[in-house]
């Protein structure tokens, strides 16, 4: 097992399969989270199964990213180069919390120890930081996504890893974010609601949010929510260019449900407005299933947009 003073490293070369406006990056990501727990958990990740033999799955929870300066989100280039560092922490039980921090080449944050520290309280302004919180689940019914079960998988093993300290812990944040179906409940300090809540229907793809699992893939969501902001931007007389161009500063997601095929969704949308600087703003999104009323996922979006708004 891996001490707690060592960490995954990975140069990166940025390709098409990692860069557009959607969602290829925190796809990405997500990848890179499962490599990092098979390598510090002695698990195969990509096959678990339980002691009975029935798979399960490395289920992501909470997912956030902090885009920097120079390597934000939407702002990866083809032949972009990266220094990625990676580490993971138990989160109790069977979950575990997997932090990112992906460096432009030569910043000589290659090889630096990423301390939680860095990632909550001193992020290096020219980087990304991802967060992400995995559970492991499997179907309670082998026709249906509606009802998962925290379910480890048979040799799953995370007592060797460091824990993450308490005062970065996102459990209180992500339990009242479900509780409240948003990330900004209370109200955020210094931004103030702008214009009337907005709800839009997303009808589940097949082809575009199926993994290989037969569950609605993970970064589908970040696309649905887009998708929902690229609507609310229209509505305000933006451009799709000028959606293109936005940083996002911070961007929060809480899966809390999947969904079967055929599904329709609802997105409810509200946007938040920074008092002080017009050009920030966050929006806030909720994801409903549409027959059920079922809560599956929140979002918050924490954008920088382009000064041409202006």
């Amino acid at each position: 097992m891996m001490p707690e003073n060592t960490a995954l490293h990975r140069k990166v070369i940025v390709a098409p399969g990692m860069c557009s406006g959607g969602s290829l990056i925190f796809g990405r990501i997500g990848d890179w989270t499962w490599e990092s727990v098979a390598e510090t958990c002695r698990t195969n990740v990509h096959a678990a199964r339980t002691a009975e033999g029935e798979p399960t799955y490395l289920s992501f929870y909470y997912y956030r990213v902090r885009g920097g300066k120079v390597v934000h989100p939407h702002g990866l280039a083809f032949g972009d180069e990266l220094e990625v560092t990676s580490r993971v922490f138990q989160f109790g039980g069977g979950s575990v919390l997997t932090l990112h921090r992906l460096a432009p080449a030569g910043s000589g944050l290659g090889t630096a120890f990423l301390d939680p520290a860095e990632v909550y309280e001193t992020p290096d302004p020219e980087c990304m930081y991802a967060e992400t919180l995995n559970r492991w689940i499997a179907r309670g019914n082998p026709g249906s996504n509606r009802v998962l079960s925290e379910t480890v998988p048979h040799g799953f093993d995370n007592a060797d890893l460091p824990r993450l300290p308490n005062q970065f812990s996102p459990r209180t944040l992500v339990g009242r974010a479900r509780g409240a179906g948003s990330f900004l409940a209370p109200a955020p300090p210094g931004f103030a609601v702008a214009g009337g809540e907005l709800s839009f229907e997303y009808a589940l793809d097949a082809v575009r949010d199926i993994n290989g699992a037969g569950l609605v893939y993970f970064a589908s969501y970040f696309s649905i929510f887009d998708t929902a902001l690229l609507r609310l931007w229209r509505g305000l007389g933006r451009t799709e260019r000028q959606f293109l161009q936005r940083r996002v500063i911070d961007q929060k997601v809480g899966f809390f449900g999947n969904a079967d095929l055929g599904s329709l969704f609802t997105v409810t949308a509200r946007r938040w407005q920074n008092v002080a600087d017009p050009l920030s703003e966050i929006a806030d999104l909720e994801l409903r299933d549409s027959a059920s009323g079922r809560l599956l996922a929140v979002a918050a979006i924490e954008t920088e947009t382009p000064s041409t708004l202006a």
